[in-house]
């Protein structure tokens, strides 16, 4: 990969996109950012371009895109909500390939989900199986990156699991909790993310870290980080369900979604391959135990209010 090339990052003031940001940077390369937020504070300065995404003027998106090399695609939405849904975020990302095709960008990296099926019951999974099948059939060079959880810098499940333990006399996981998640920290997953840019080769990756963890286990190692100690019963999953509902109710937001809670139940977040990250949940939570679930991190609000930047939660 040549120096000074232009790479485009959808969602460089959100998360996972700051980090592919900051490491291409650093780097020494142009990078441009294609987002939702302009008004959202922008961390890089005048180094970092930001565009409006235009999906309803595919002419402006790809003029956008235009003397790109690569285009790394965090752009996605975690839940149906009044206004943005996983059929406009499937749709968008259609009209993006698209427009990286027409532009001539030469390969994409595009962030999915481990364990993906056409035929899922769930739309997470099923939207992303299908946007998986249409970059393999565009005729773009593309790398495919499966994160089951990402922590570290602004993540929100990790942070807010440390929050319920540090406010509520015990914690409650969904039936038994012995259903395998296997978290990557956020940089090592932009790491993994520009090498892949740099590639010519199709690769579809499960993006996992060095640690395999019961659901249970995760919350106990958290506790155990963090200097408390709750009961971890286990709960009916509706019942769960309920209860984190309420809760969302309470505080403005959607905790977690039943989509979420099957995932979780039928061993999605997991897989059997290789880890490619390197930084260790179980470290880094007790690194950072002094900062983590102090305040609630409302996944939200960030989406609504466009105009607030992105809280660290441990870096």
């Amino acid at each position: 990969m040549a120096l000074n090339e232009l790479h485009v990052v959808t969602g460089a003031f959100g998360y996972s996109g700051r980090y592919i940001a900051a490491r291409l940077l650093a780097a020494g390369h142009r990078v441009r950012t294609l987002t939702n937020s302009p008004k959202r504070p922008n961390p890089f300065g005048d180094r970092v371009e930001a565009l409006p995404f235009n999906f309803d003027r595919p002419d402006r998106l790809t003029a956008s895109l235009d003397g790109a090399s690569v285009l790394y695609n965090t752009y996605w939405v975690r839940f149906n909500y009044s206004d943005f849904r996983y059929t406009r975020a499937v749709e968008n990302t259609r009209v993006l390939f698209n427009a990286a095709r027409a532009a001539g960008v030469w390969r994409v990296v595009h962030v999915s989900i481990t364990n993906p099926s056409e035929n899922s019951p769930f739309e997470y999974f099923r939207g992303k199986a299908v946007l998986e099948q249409e970059l393999r059939e565009s005729g773009l060079s593309h790398a495919i990156l499966r994160p089951a959880l990402l922590f570290g810098g602004e993540g929100i499940l990790i942070n807010n699991v440390a929050w319920v333990l540090r406010h509520f006399p015990v914690f409650g996981v969904f039936g038994t909790g012995e259903y395998r998640v296997q978290p990557i920290h956020v940089s090592d997953f932009a790491e993994l993310a520009v090498a892949q840019g740099a590639e010519r080769t199709p690769q579809t990756i499960n993006a996992i870290g060095p640690e395999t963890f019961t659901y249970r286990e995760l919350v106990e190692e958290i506790a155990r980080a963090i200097g408390v100690r709750r009961p971890i019963i286990s709960v009916p999953p509706r019942i769960g369900y309920a209860a984190a509902w309420l809760l969302g109710k309470a505080l403005g937001d959607v905790v977690v979604t039943w989509d979420e809670i099957e995932g979780l139940l039928q061993g999605l977040l997991a897989t059997g391959s290789s880890p490619v990250g390197r930084i260790k949940l179980s470290v880094w939570a007790r690194e950072h135990s002094q900062v983590i679930g102090r305040q609630y991190a409302n996944e939200l609000r960030r989406r609504r209010d466009r105009e607030i930047a992105y809280t660290s939660t441990g870096q």
